[in-house]
């Protein structure tokens, strides 16, 4: 498996190599096919190229650093070299999958960060993973035609980054107060998001969304506001429904907020 429009792929680290061989057991179809890249502009980038071209599904690629990494809404990601874990996944969900993927693997994310390193983390709708009320680590999905690319991004060490992005990001280092495997944070997280998504794809899509719910208690009954048509909305975060959206108390009465951007207003 190879992309002839990018750098070419090195040879997978030995400690990352390591910890994928610990954990095979429990990937299924996740990570049989690597790619690891010293530095790229973006996996997702990478991954959803491979996709077209037919790539399996649980292709993985990984890189050390972005030069152009991005999260939702096309903010970017910095992603400085050997502080972070940098992932993209294919996968060809069904259509009852997909709606509640992204749900499921801040989940994943949340529970590997806590099996590898012992810190929990809580949930904010719909992709960030928070400690301490800064964002840890974010997660990316990307509808293909036949594929989605699911794309994830953790502060794993501590590292320098801009002043606008120091005030609100934290690492799982900065947080514990000491080093953390990375390989061993990436693996669990893989792991995890395997057995999250084979429950999506089982019909279990209940087991997913109490996990994320249990993860998410704290932004409920908070204010929040977003951009509705013309106006800014406002209201209260009451719920997350069974498809994934958030249901908003406002004046007017409760909202299904969908898509888009929701700011949490302390």
């Amino acid at each position: 498996m190879t992309d002839l429009s990018s750098p070419a792929p090195r040879a997978l680290p030995d400690d990352i190599a390591t910890a994928l061989s610990r954990v095979a057991s429990r990937l299924g179809s996740i990570g049989r096919d690597v790619l690891w890249y010293r530095d790229i502009p973006s996996t997702n980038d990478v991954a959803g190229r491979l996709a077209d071209g037919g790539a399996n599904e649980g292709a993985l690629v990984l890189a050390d650093m972005q030069t152009a990494g991005r999260g939702r809404l096309g903010r970017i990601w910095v992603s400085p070299p050997g502080a972070g874990i940098y992932a993209s996944i294919v996968l060809r969900p069904g259509p009852s999958v997909v709606k509640l993927l992204t749900l499921a693997a801040g989940v994943a994310v949340a529970e590997g960060i806590a099996t590898a390193s012992g810190l929990e983390v809580e949930l904010k709708w719909p992709n960030d993973v928070h400690c301490g009320g800064r964002k840890l680590a974010g997660i990316l999905a990307e509808r293909g035609s036949t594929h989605v690319v699911l794309g994830f991004g953790i502060n794993v060490l501590r590292a320098v980054y801009p002043a606008d992005v120091r005030v609100r990001a934290t690492s799982i280092e900065l947080e514990l107060g000491r080093p953390v495997d990375r390989a061993l944070v990436l693996s669990e997280c893989l792991a995890s998001l395997a057995s999250r998504y084979r429950e999506l794809g089982d019909g279990r899509a209940d087991a997913v969304m109490s996990a994320w719910r249990r993860r998410a208690a704290s932004m409920l009954g908070r204010r929040v506001e977003w951009d509705g048509p013309g106006v800014v909305q406002r209201g209260v975060a009451e719920r997350v429904d069974d498809d994934g959206a958030l249901i908003v108390r406002t004046e007017s009465g409760p909202m299904r907020v969908i898509s888009g951007e929701v700011r949490w207003v302390l």
